[in-house]
Parts: structure tokens; C-alpha cells; sequence
């Protein structure tokens, strides 16, 4: 079996077998689309002794937030198998070069949508982000209150909304830090109306991007940085009572709109949504913001059957101001915390406390040095609007 970029020539074979593997047919026009995106440097596929792709997946690159700080992600997307070659290694074979690749590429995260928890589970991601989906009636939105500002429909407009979308994005681990072709490729091309709210300096402050179709509003995106705007922008949804029975979104598991309507009883469920997985402790270590406090340094057993260059004994120093450095450690030292890449990737990247670990087996330590990890790993929500 040979793992190897995709060419250019590989480009009809592999739009083949992503069609056969998640049942659809392209259109005439999105296959040209495709064909202007292909960047073969992002496929990763494995191929027989004859040359024949056996197996492929994308490999994207993005930026994510993470607890404030925009680092370098690998997203993978589009695994795929010709049901021949399943259950001969393949994807595993291609997930180990994915990770050797990110790595060498200074992405020390990774993000997947998994067709099974369980099955990337094996491989070292984490479920880090959960979702609530809401359907309401009318009679369930919050009572208008006056807003100072005004809401405008406008047409799709990156440069107007993207900054109110990343002082959104950044209060959350886990969303995209969006680039100029991810907008225009992923956003705008979804059909819909934009509306934006706008304080009384004229400032904008909120947004919806939603679709009214047989009587249900489904907002696609919803981003409020103030609570003006907030009350300002479902004082518009509000305006819609007499042409629509529903209305669906998605949200944060922390957001609050149960609390702030008058009858909480709606349709509300929580979904797994994303995966995330680090890439190379050391190096994702040094750019994640600790809590500060003083110097203080902990000893890590880490475990990774997958990425060897994370698995071993660790030296975690953490400064005053958060920032910290995870080094190779020779020395073993009985006082250690023992846990796999998953469990730390649920700490840093998925919002699970060190004493809710420890009770669930998956950190091991004394209480000592699970209380240091307690002051020391910042408390934060994670979120992610998209999909890739």
C-alpha cells in the first residue's frame, strides 16, 4: 500500500468514490468548482500496487480559537474508503500520515466530524464540542423590549460582519477563525438573508443569517456581541410572528434563552457534534494560555499510541503569566499525573475538569497535583458554527 498526495490526474477518481461513500451526485457546476479548489497538496489517499486510490481524506488547513488565542488547525474531511479496501488498514495508514503531516505543517490541533465516536476514539480524538438545537414557536420568543438601535437586511457582506463574528468566535474554544475564502465559499454560498443590528452611533453589534421557507425561519448563524443586540435582533425575529409557525436554531451550550423567556418548555436537545485531537503536545502547549499564578512545575505521563513524539515522560513549567513550556523529562518521579492524549485534549481543547477525570478514571494523580491542574486550566465553553 502506498500513502501518497493526490495529483491532479487523481481528480475524477476521487470525486468518484466521495460520490459512491456519501451517496450523492455532484452537478455539472459544483464539479467545476471542485475542479478550481482541488489542491492536491490537501488529499491524502492510498493506493494499491497497481496505482488503483484505494482510500483517501482532505486534509484542510485552518485556524481555530483556542481559549482566545488563534492557532494553526487540521481538519480533516472526506474519509473515504471503496468498500474492497475496508478493513485492510487503510484509514488508519492515512490518519498516522495525517498526523505526521500536521505536525511537520505546525498544526498542532486537529478537528473532525467523526461518522463514529468510538471508531477515531481509537486513534486519539476527543469530543470537544456539543451543540443545543432549539425549535420554538412564537410564543415562546422573549418579550420585545425596546432596542436604542435599528436592524437592516442587507446583502452578504463579509467585510461587514467579520469582526463581529470573531469577538464572537474567540469567546469560544473550538470555532473557526475564518478565512476570506472560507466566507465566501461556505457562508455566502448557503441562500438566506443577512440582517444586521446596528446601535444608535450607527456601530454594528449583531447579525443573523437566516432562511424563511413554509412558514419555519431557520437562522443559519446568530451572533450577538452586546445584549442590545441581542434583544434587538429577536425583537426582528419577533416581526415575523404572522408568516412563520417555527423557528430553529442552533446554539452554545451555555446560551441562555431558557432562562430569559417567560415559558422554557420548548424543544431543546443536545448533540455531539465535532472531535478534536492535539497534535503535538509540546508545541500546542507553548501556545495555550494557562491561568496565571505562581511558577510551578508538573510532571506528565503522557500516552499516545499514535504520534510517538507525545508519548513519554513530560515537564510541564508554568509561569506566572500563563504562559508555559512542556519538555522531555528523564527523570521518573512517582509524583506524576498519568493520562492519555484524549484526556488532555478533553482538558485543554473540550472544557472537562481534572477532578471530573479523575473521578472518571481517565486522570490519574494525586490530589495535590489534580487541584494544581484545577487552578491552573482556565475554565472556558466550547462552540463551533460550522462544517467541514
Amino acid at each position: 500500500m502506498d500513502i501518497r498526495h493526490l495529483t491532479l490526474a487523481d481528480f475524477d477518481e476521487r470525486i468518484a468514490l466521495s460520490e459512491f461513500a456519501f451517496q450523492f451526485k455532484l452537478p455539472p457546476d459544483r464539479r467545476e468548482t471542485e475542479l478550481r479548489y482541488f489542491r492536491p497538496e490537501e488529499h491524502l489517499g492510498a493506493f494499491d500496487e497497481q496505482g488503483k486510490l484505494l482510500s483517501a481524506l482532505i486534509l484542510l488547513p485552518f485556524r481555530v480559537w483556542v481559549n482566545g488565542s488563534s492557532m494553526e488547525m487540521g481538519g480533516i474531511a472526506g474519509v473515504a474508503t471503496w468498500p474492497e479496501a475496508r478493513r485492510h488498514g487503510c484509514v488508519s495508514r492515512l490518519l498516522h500520515a495525517s498526523l505526521a503531516k500536521m505536525r511537520e505543517q505546525g498544526q498542532t490541533v486537529s478537528m473532525l466530524h467523526p461518522f463514529a465516536f468510538p471508531f477515531y476514539r481509537k486513534f486519539g480524538w476527543e469530543m470537544t464540542c456539543e451543540r443545543k438545537k432549539y425549535e420554538l414557536e412564537p410564543r415562546h420568543f422573549p418579550a420585545k423590549r425596546s432596542a436604542p438601535g435599528s436592524v437592516e437586511r442587507i446583502a452578504p457582506n463579509t467585510a461587514a460582519v467579520s469582526d463581529l463574528y470573531a469577538k464572537a468566535a474567540s469567546r469560544y474554544t473550538g470555532m473557526l477563525d475564518r478565512s476570506e475564502e472560507w466566507w465566501t465559499r461556505k457562508r455566502w454560498t448557503m441562500p438566506g438573508l443577512l440582517a444586521l443590528y446596528r446601535n444608535e452611533a450607527g456601530e454594528p453589534e449583531g447579525y443573523i443569517h437566516y432562511q424563511v421557507e413554509n412558514r419555519v425561519m431557520t437562522v443559519l448563524e446568530w451572533v450577538s456581541v452586546t445584549e442590545a443586540a441581542r434583544s434587538g435582533l429577536w425583537e426582528f425575529v419577533g416581526n415575523h410572528d404572522s408568516m412563520i409557525d417555527r423557528l430553529l436554531m442552533t446554539v452554545p451550550m451555555d446560551d441562555p434563552l431558557p432562562f430569559l423567556v417567560a415559558d422554557p418548555r420548548f424543544k431543546q436537545e443536545t448533540h455531539p457534534y465535532f472531535m478534536s485531537r492535539i497534535v503535538d503536545a509540546e508545541a500546542f502547549v507553548s501556545q495555550y494560555r494557562f491561568a496565571s499564578g505562581p511558577e510551578e512545575t508538573l510532571l506528565i505521563r503522557l500516552q499516545d499510541a499514535h504520534a510517538p513524539w507525545n508519548d513519554g515522560m513530560f515537564r510541564m513549567a508554568l509561569g506566572t503569566d500563563g504562559k508555559a513550556t512542556l519538555s522531555r523529562a528523564e527523570e521518573e518521579s512517582a509524583a506524576s499525573v498519568t493520562l492519555d492524549i484524549q484526556t488532555l485534549t478533553a482538558l485543554l481543547l473540550g472544557g472537562r475538569r481534572p477532578g471530573l477525570l479523575t473521578e472518571a478514571g481517565r486522570l490519574c494523580g494525586d490530589s495535590e497535583l489534580v487541584g494544581l491542574l484545577e487552578r491552573r486550566v482556565p475554565r472556558y465553553e466550547t462552540f463551533l458554527m460550522d462544517f467541514f
